[in-house]
């Protein structure tokens, strides 16, 4: 008999529940900043390669959403102070090359990584809890349209998923993917919620601007990290 999936509406103590399951290894059916995720810790090779069978078996990699813009340097992606201002304002998925050996459970072999920094409030306060970076691919097998319910979300994936967390009917524009040309520019990917004209005004606003702009509060960007050639603290051990 097919057991009966209940998920968890949306709240604060939704929210903590899921970065509890997260956080132990967990995969959470999740209303993201654009579409229902499967979230997985990306420090945790196991639940990754879970992920991958239910998620992507052609092994791309998956996107990583951040707590803050700070997490950039500390993957050792290459990125200017700028970038991560960007980042700070616009919800807008970054592909940033990599500069250091990352997990190849992560790359999966490729040399860059996709990045956002979420702007949803609950997408927000479930990252500042888990307090490290989540894989986020749309809650969908490969091929497949992405879930715009939580009711279509479980029809897709049943058991294989350990917590569903219900945010009603989401349905909306993907996010704008932009790749990072280091030191300067951009290559749009894709154009989606933000125009791609948006990001670059705001961009040249930044260059003239940036050191007035604050970055967000405890981004962990003290001088070490700023060096591109220096100290970084390594990414976390897979657990």
């Amino acid at each position: 008999m097919k057991k009966t999936i209940k998920p968890l509406k949306l709240s604060s103590k939704a929210i903590y529940k899921a970065a509890e399951v997260i956080k132990n290894g967990g995969i959470v059916c999740f209303p993201t900043d654009t579409i229902y995720g499967l979230l997985a810790l990306a420090s945790d090779k196991e639940a990754i390669e879970r992920l991958y069978t239910i998620r992507r078996p052609s092994g791309r990699p998956f996107i990583l959403l951040l707590p803050h813009a700070g997490w950039v340097k500390e993957l050792g992606l290459l990125a200017k102070d700028k970038h991560l201002r960007l980042m700070s304002f616009l919800n807008v998925t970054f592909i940033f090359y990599k500069r250091d050996n990352l997990p190849l459970y992560l790359t999966r072999g490729r040399k860059s990584l996709a990045v956002r920094v979420p702007s949803t409030p609950s997408m927000r306060e479930l990252l500042e809890i888990v307090g490290e970076p989540v894989v986020a691919p749309s809650a969908n097998p490969e091929g497949e349209k992405p879930a715009t319910t939580i009711k279509e979300a479980i029809e897709y994936f049943g058991e294989n998923v350990d917590l569903y967390i219900d945010g009603g009917t989401i349905i909306g524009k993907p996010s704008t993917i932009v790749r990072v040309i280091y030191p300067h520019g951009f290559r749009l990917v894709r154009e989606g919620h933000i125009p791609f004209d948006t990001l670059l005004k705001l961009y040249k606003s930044l260059e003239t601007t940036s050191s007035s702009v604050p970055l967000p509060e405890g981004a962990p960007l003290m001088s070490s990290l700023l060096d591109l050639f220096g100290f970084r603290p390594p990414f976390l051990p897979p657990r």
